[in-house]
């Protein structure tokens, strides 16, 4: 009788020693058990959109594609990147085709009506660009001058509502906007800060002289309710308070990351 009472209690410690080892493990609240595939962090991103995320597959490179690969190594994820049309991107979160968005998002209080998103990683604010040597200095230098935007972006909607201009030009694409300034068809370009900072590497005669506040910002987009996003918003945490995501931020825009953003550090 002892050795069965003995055999069941070894029994019994082996049960609870199997749970306790779970809880600790891949189990409840551990980011592999809040993907799809344990292990795999599903990405959903809309490419190219440079210089958040461009490239070819599997090694696309960016950003935006920084951000979430070292995500993954503090989360113990494998990051796989799938492109995906941005004009389905918010549906397909939404009904768990992905684990998470990240397609230079901006925080909207429509679509934070059908995902969820991570805390901000980048401010999106508009830019003034001219052309070296122009003698505009600033934005209220722009009255009566050929200013270009993107149609139908938020760098139109400024510049009609705010920069006296004798008349805003637009283009269906931003490099079309960079080409008409380099040749001196236009006197300015309003567009997304990132990205026109980004170009003047490649058009040596332009600058970008002003940031303008608009007081948008990109968030990383989660399906309503996805528990994956804490694990995500304390990882971001740790890379804003322990230099990680300002020396990402130096690699693409060769300046430090601004102090708002990162206010949101652990």
């Amino acid at each position: 009788m002892r050795r069965i009472a003995i055999l069941s209690l070894l029994s019994f410690t082996l049960v609870l020693t199997s749970c306790g080892s779970g809880a600790t493990g891949a189990g409840e609240g551990h980011p592999s058990s809040l993907t799809k595939q344990e292990g795999t962090l599903l990405v959903g991103a809309d490419i190219p959109y440079v210089p958040f995320a461009f490239g070819d597959p599997p090694d696309y490179d960016g950003m935006d594609m920084d951000l979430v690969h070292e995500i993954g190594r503090r989360l113990g994820l494998k990051v796989t990147i799938q492109k995906t049309p941005f004009d389905t991107i918010f549906r397909d979160v939404a009904q768990g085709r992905f684990d998470m968005v990240a397609a230079s998002v901006l925080i909207t209080p429509e679509r934070e009506k059908k995902v969820d998103f991570s805390l901000p990683y980048f401010n999106a604010d508009q830019s003034l660009m001219i052309k070296k040597g122009s003698g505009v200095t600033g934005t209220a230098m722009l009255t009566g001058k050929r200013v270009g935007a993107v149609l139908g972006g938020t760098g139109e909607k400024w510049a009609k509502a705010n920069a006296k201009a004798q008349t805003v030009r637009t283009y269906d694409m931003v490099d079309d906007a960079f080409k008409a300034l380099a040749a001196g068809q236009i006197d300015a370009v309003i567009n997304d800060f990132p990205s026109s900072k980004y170009a003047v590497r490649s058009y040596k005669t332009l600058e970008v002289v002003e940031n303008i506040a608009t007081g948008e910002q990109y968030g990383l987009v989660f399906k309503p309710g996805s528990p994956l996003r804490g694990k995500v918003d304390g990882a971001l945490r740790a890379m804003k308070g322990d230099g990680t995501y300002d020396r990402i931020y130096r690699k693409w825009f060769s300046e430090p990351a601004p102090a708002d953003i990162l206010a949101e550090a652990g």
